[in-house]
């Protein structure tokens, strides 16, 4: 078992978790929330598994197959402690299952501890770089995933923001999910777009300027936001499609 799978490191962990929708209906107000099927995770990250490889059809095989729309295509995960597992990882995983080549850019070195709910440790995540020394040069689009602790933490970090604001005014495409609108606040960013986000974003984002819809993929420009995890597959589908007008970092 890998020592930094959310399995590992929830060993031990009895604490009892209530389901994603039932989270969800909690915290919204909406009753009889069922979640898309692709979206379901086990009530506890200790019984969480990772892929198992297919052994019916030949690894060049499958590859040859599947269209890869993000060939060449380098992506920004900007993300720290209290980051919302599910909402990094998916999105990582149907980038790279697209050709990406992602890097989670955080504030400090070594690993940033995930949340589930927001209210379960979530084992770590490694960092690939400090948000300090990447350049947005070396990027083809940004994702910015939610957690309610995570942009809490980086919006009031004055270089994540200034990536952020310059990665913007680059116009390369930007997705973010749940909280992760917060930093598109922070950066000043959101003045005269249609932007969705987890609902008590809603007023912060309509004061600076936004128009705030309730659906659960808006596109506006360069951004691509979604309002929670429920949301993940139409999320995912639109940053692949979205990412892959951008373009090749360091391209003339």
């Amino acid at each position: 078992m890998h020592l930094n799978s959310p399995a590992a490191n929830a060993r031990g962990s009895k604490t009892k978790v209530p389901s994603v929708a039932a989270d969800l209906s909690r915290r919204t107000g909406q009753t009889n929330l069922v979640l898309p099927e692709r979206c379901r995770l086990p009530t506890h990250p200790s019984s969480w598994t990772w892929p198992r490889k297919r052994h019916d059809t030949p690894r060049e095989t499958l590859e040859l197959s599947m269209p890869r729309p993000l060939e060449d295509r380098k992506v920004a995960i900007l993300a720290t402690d209290g980051v919302e597992r599910v909402e990094l990882e998916l999105p990582r995983g149907a980038l790279y299952g697209a050709g990406a080549h992602t890097e989670l850019l955080s504030l400090h070195p070594g690993e940033i501890q995930a949340r589930q709910f927001d209210l379960v440790s979530a084992g770590t995540l490694p960092v690939d770089r400090l948000v300090a020394d990447a350049s947005v040069d070396g990027y083809d689009a940004l994702l910015l995933p939610g957690g309610t602790v995570n942009p809490d933490k980086l919006r009031i970090d004055t270089t994540a923001v200034a990536f952020v604001r310059e990665f913007v005014a680059t116009g390369k495409s930007v997705a973010a999910i749940c909280h992760g609108p917060w930093m598109l606040l922070a950066a000043d960013a959101v003045r005269d777009h249609r932007i969705t986000s987890w609902p008590s974003l809603q007023n912060d984002l309509r004061n600076a300027g936004a128009e705030w819809v309730d659906d659960e993929v808006v596109i506006d420009g360069q951004f691509t936001t979604s309002r929670s995890p429920a949301d993940l597959p139409a999320f995912c589908r639109a940053i692949i499609e979205q990412f892959a007008t951008a373009r090749v970092a360091g391209a003339p």
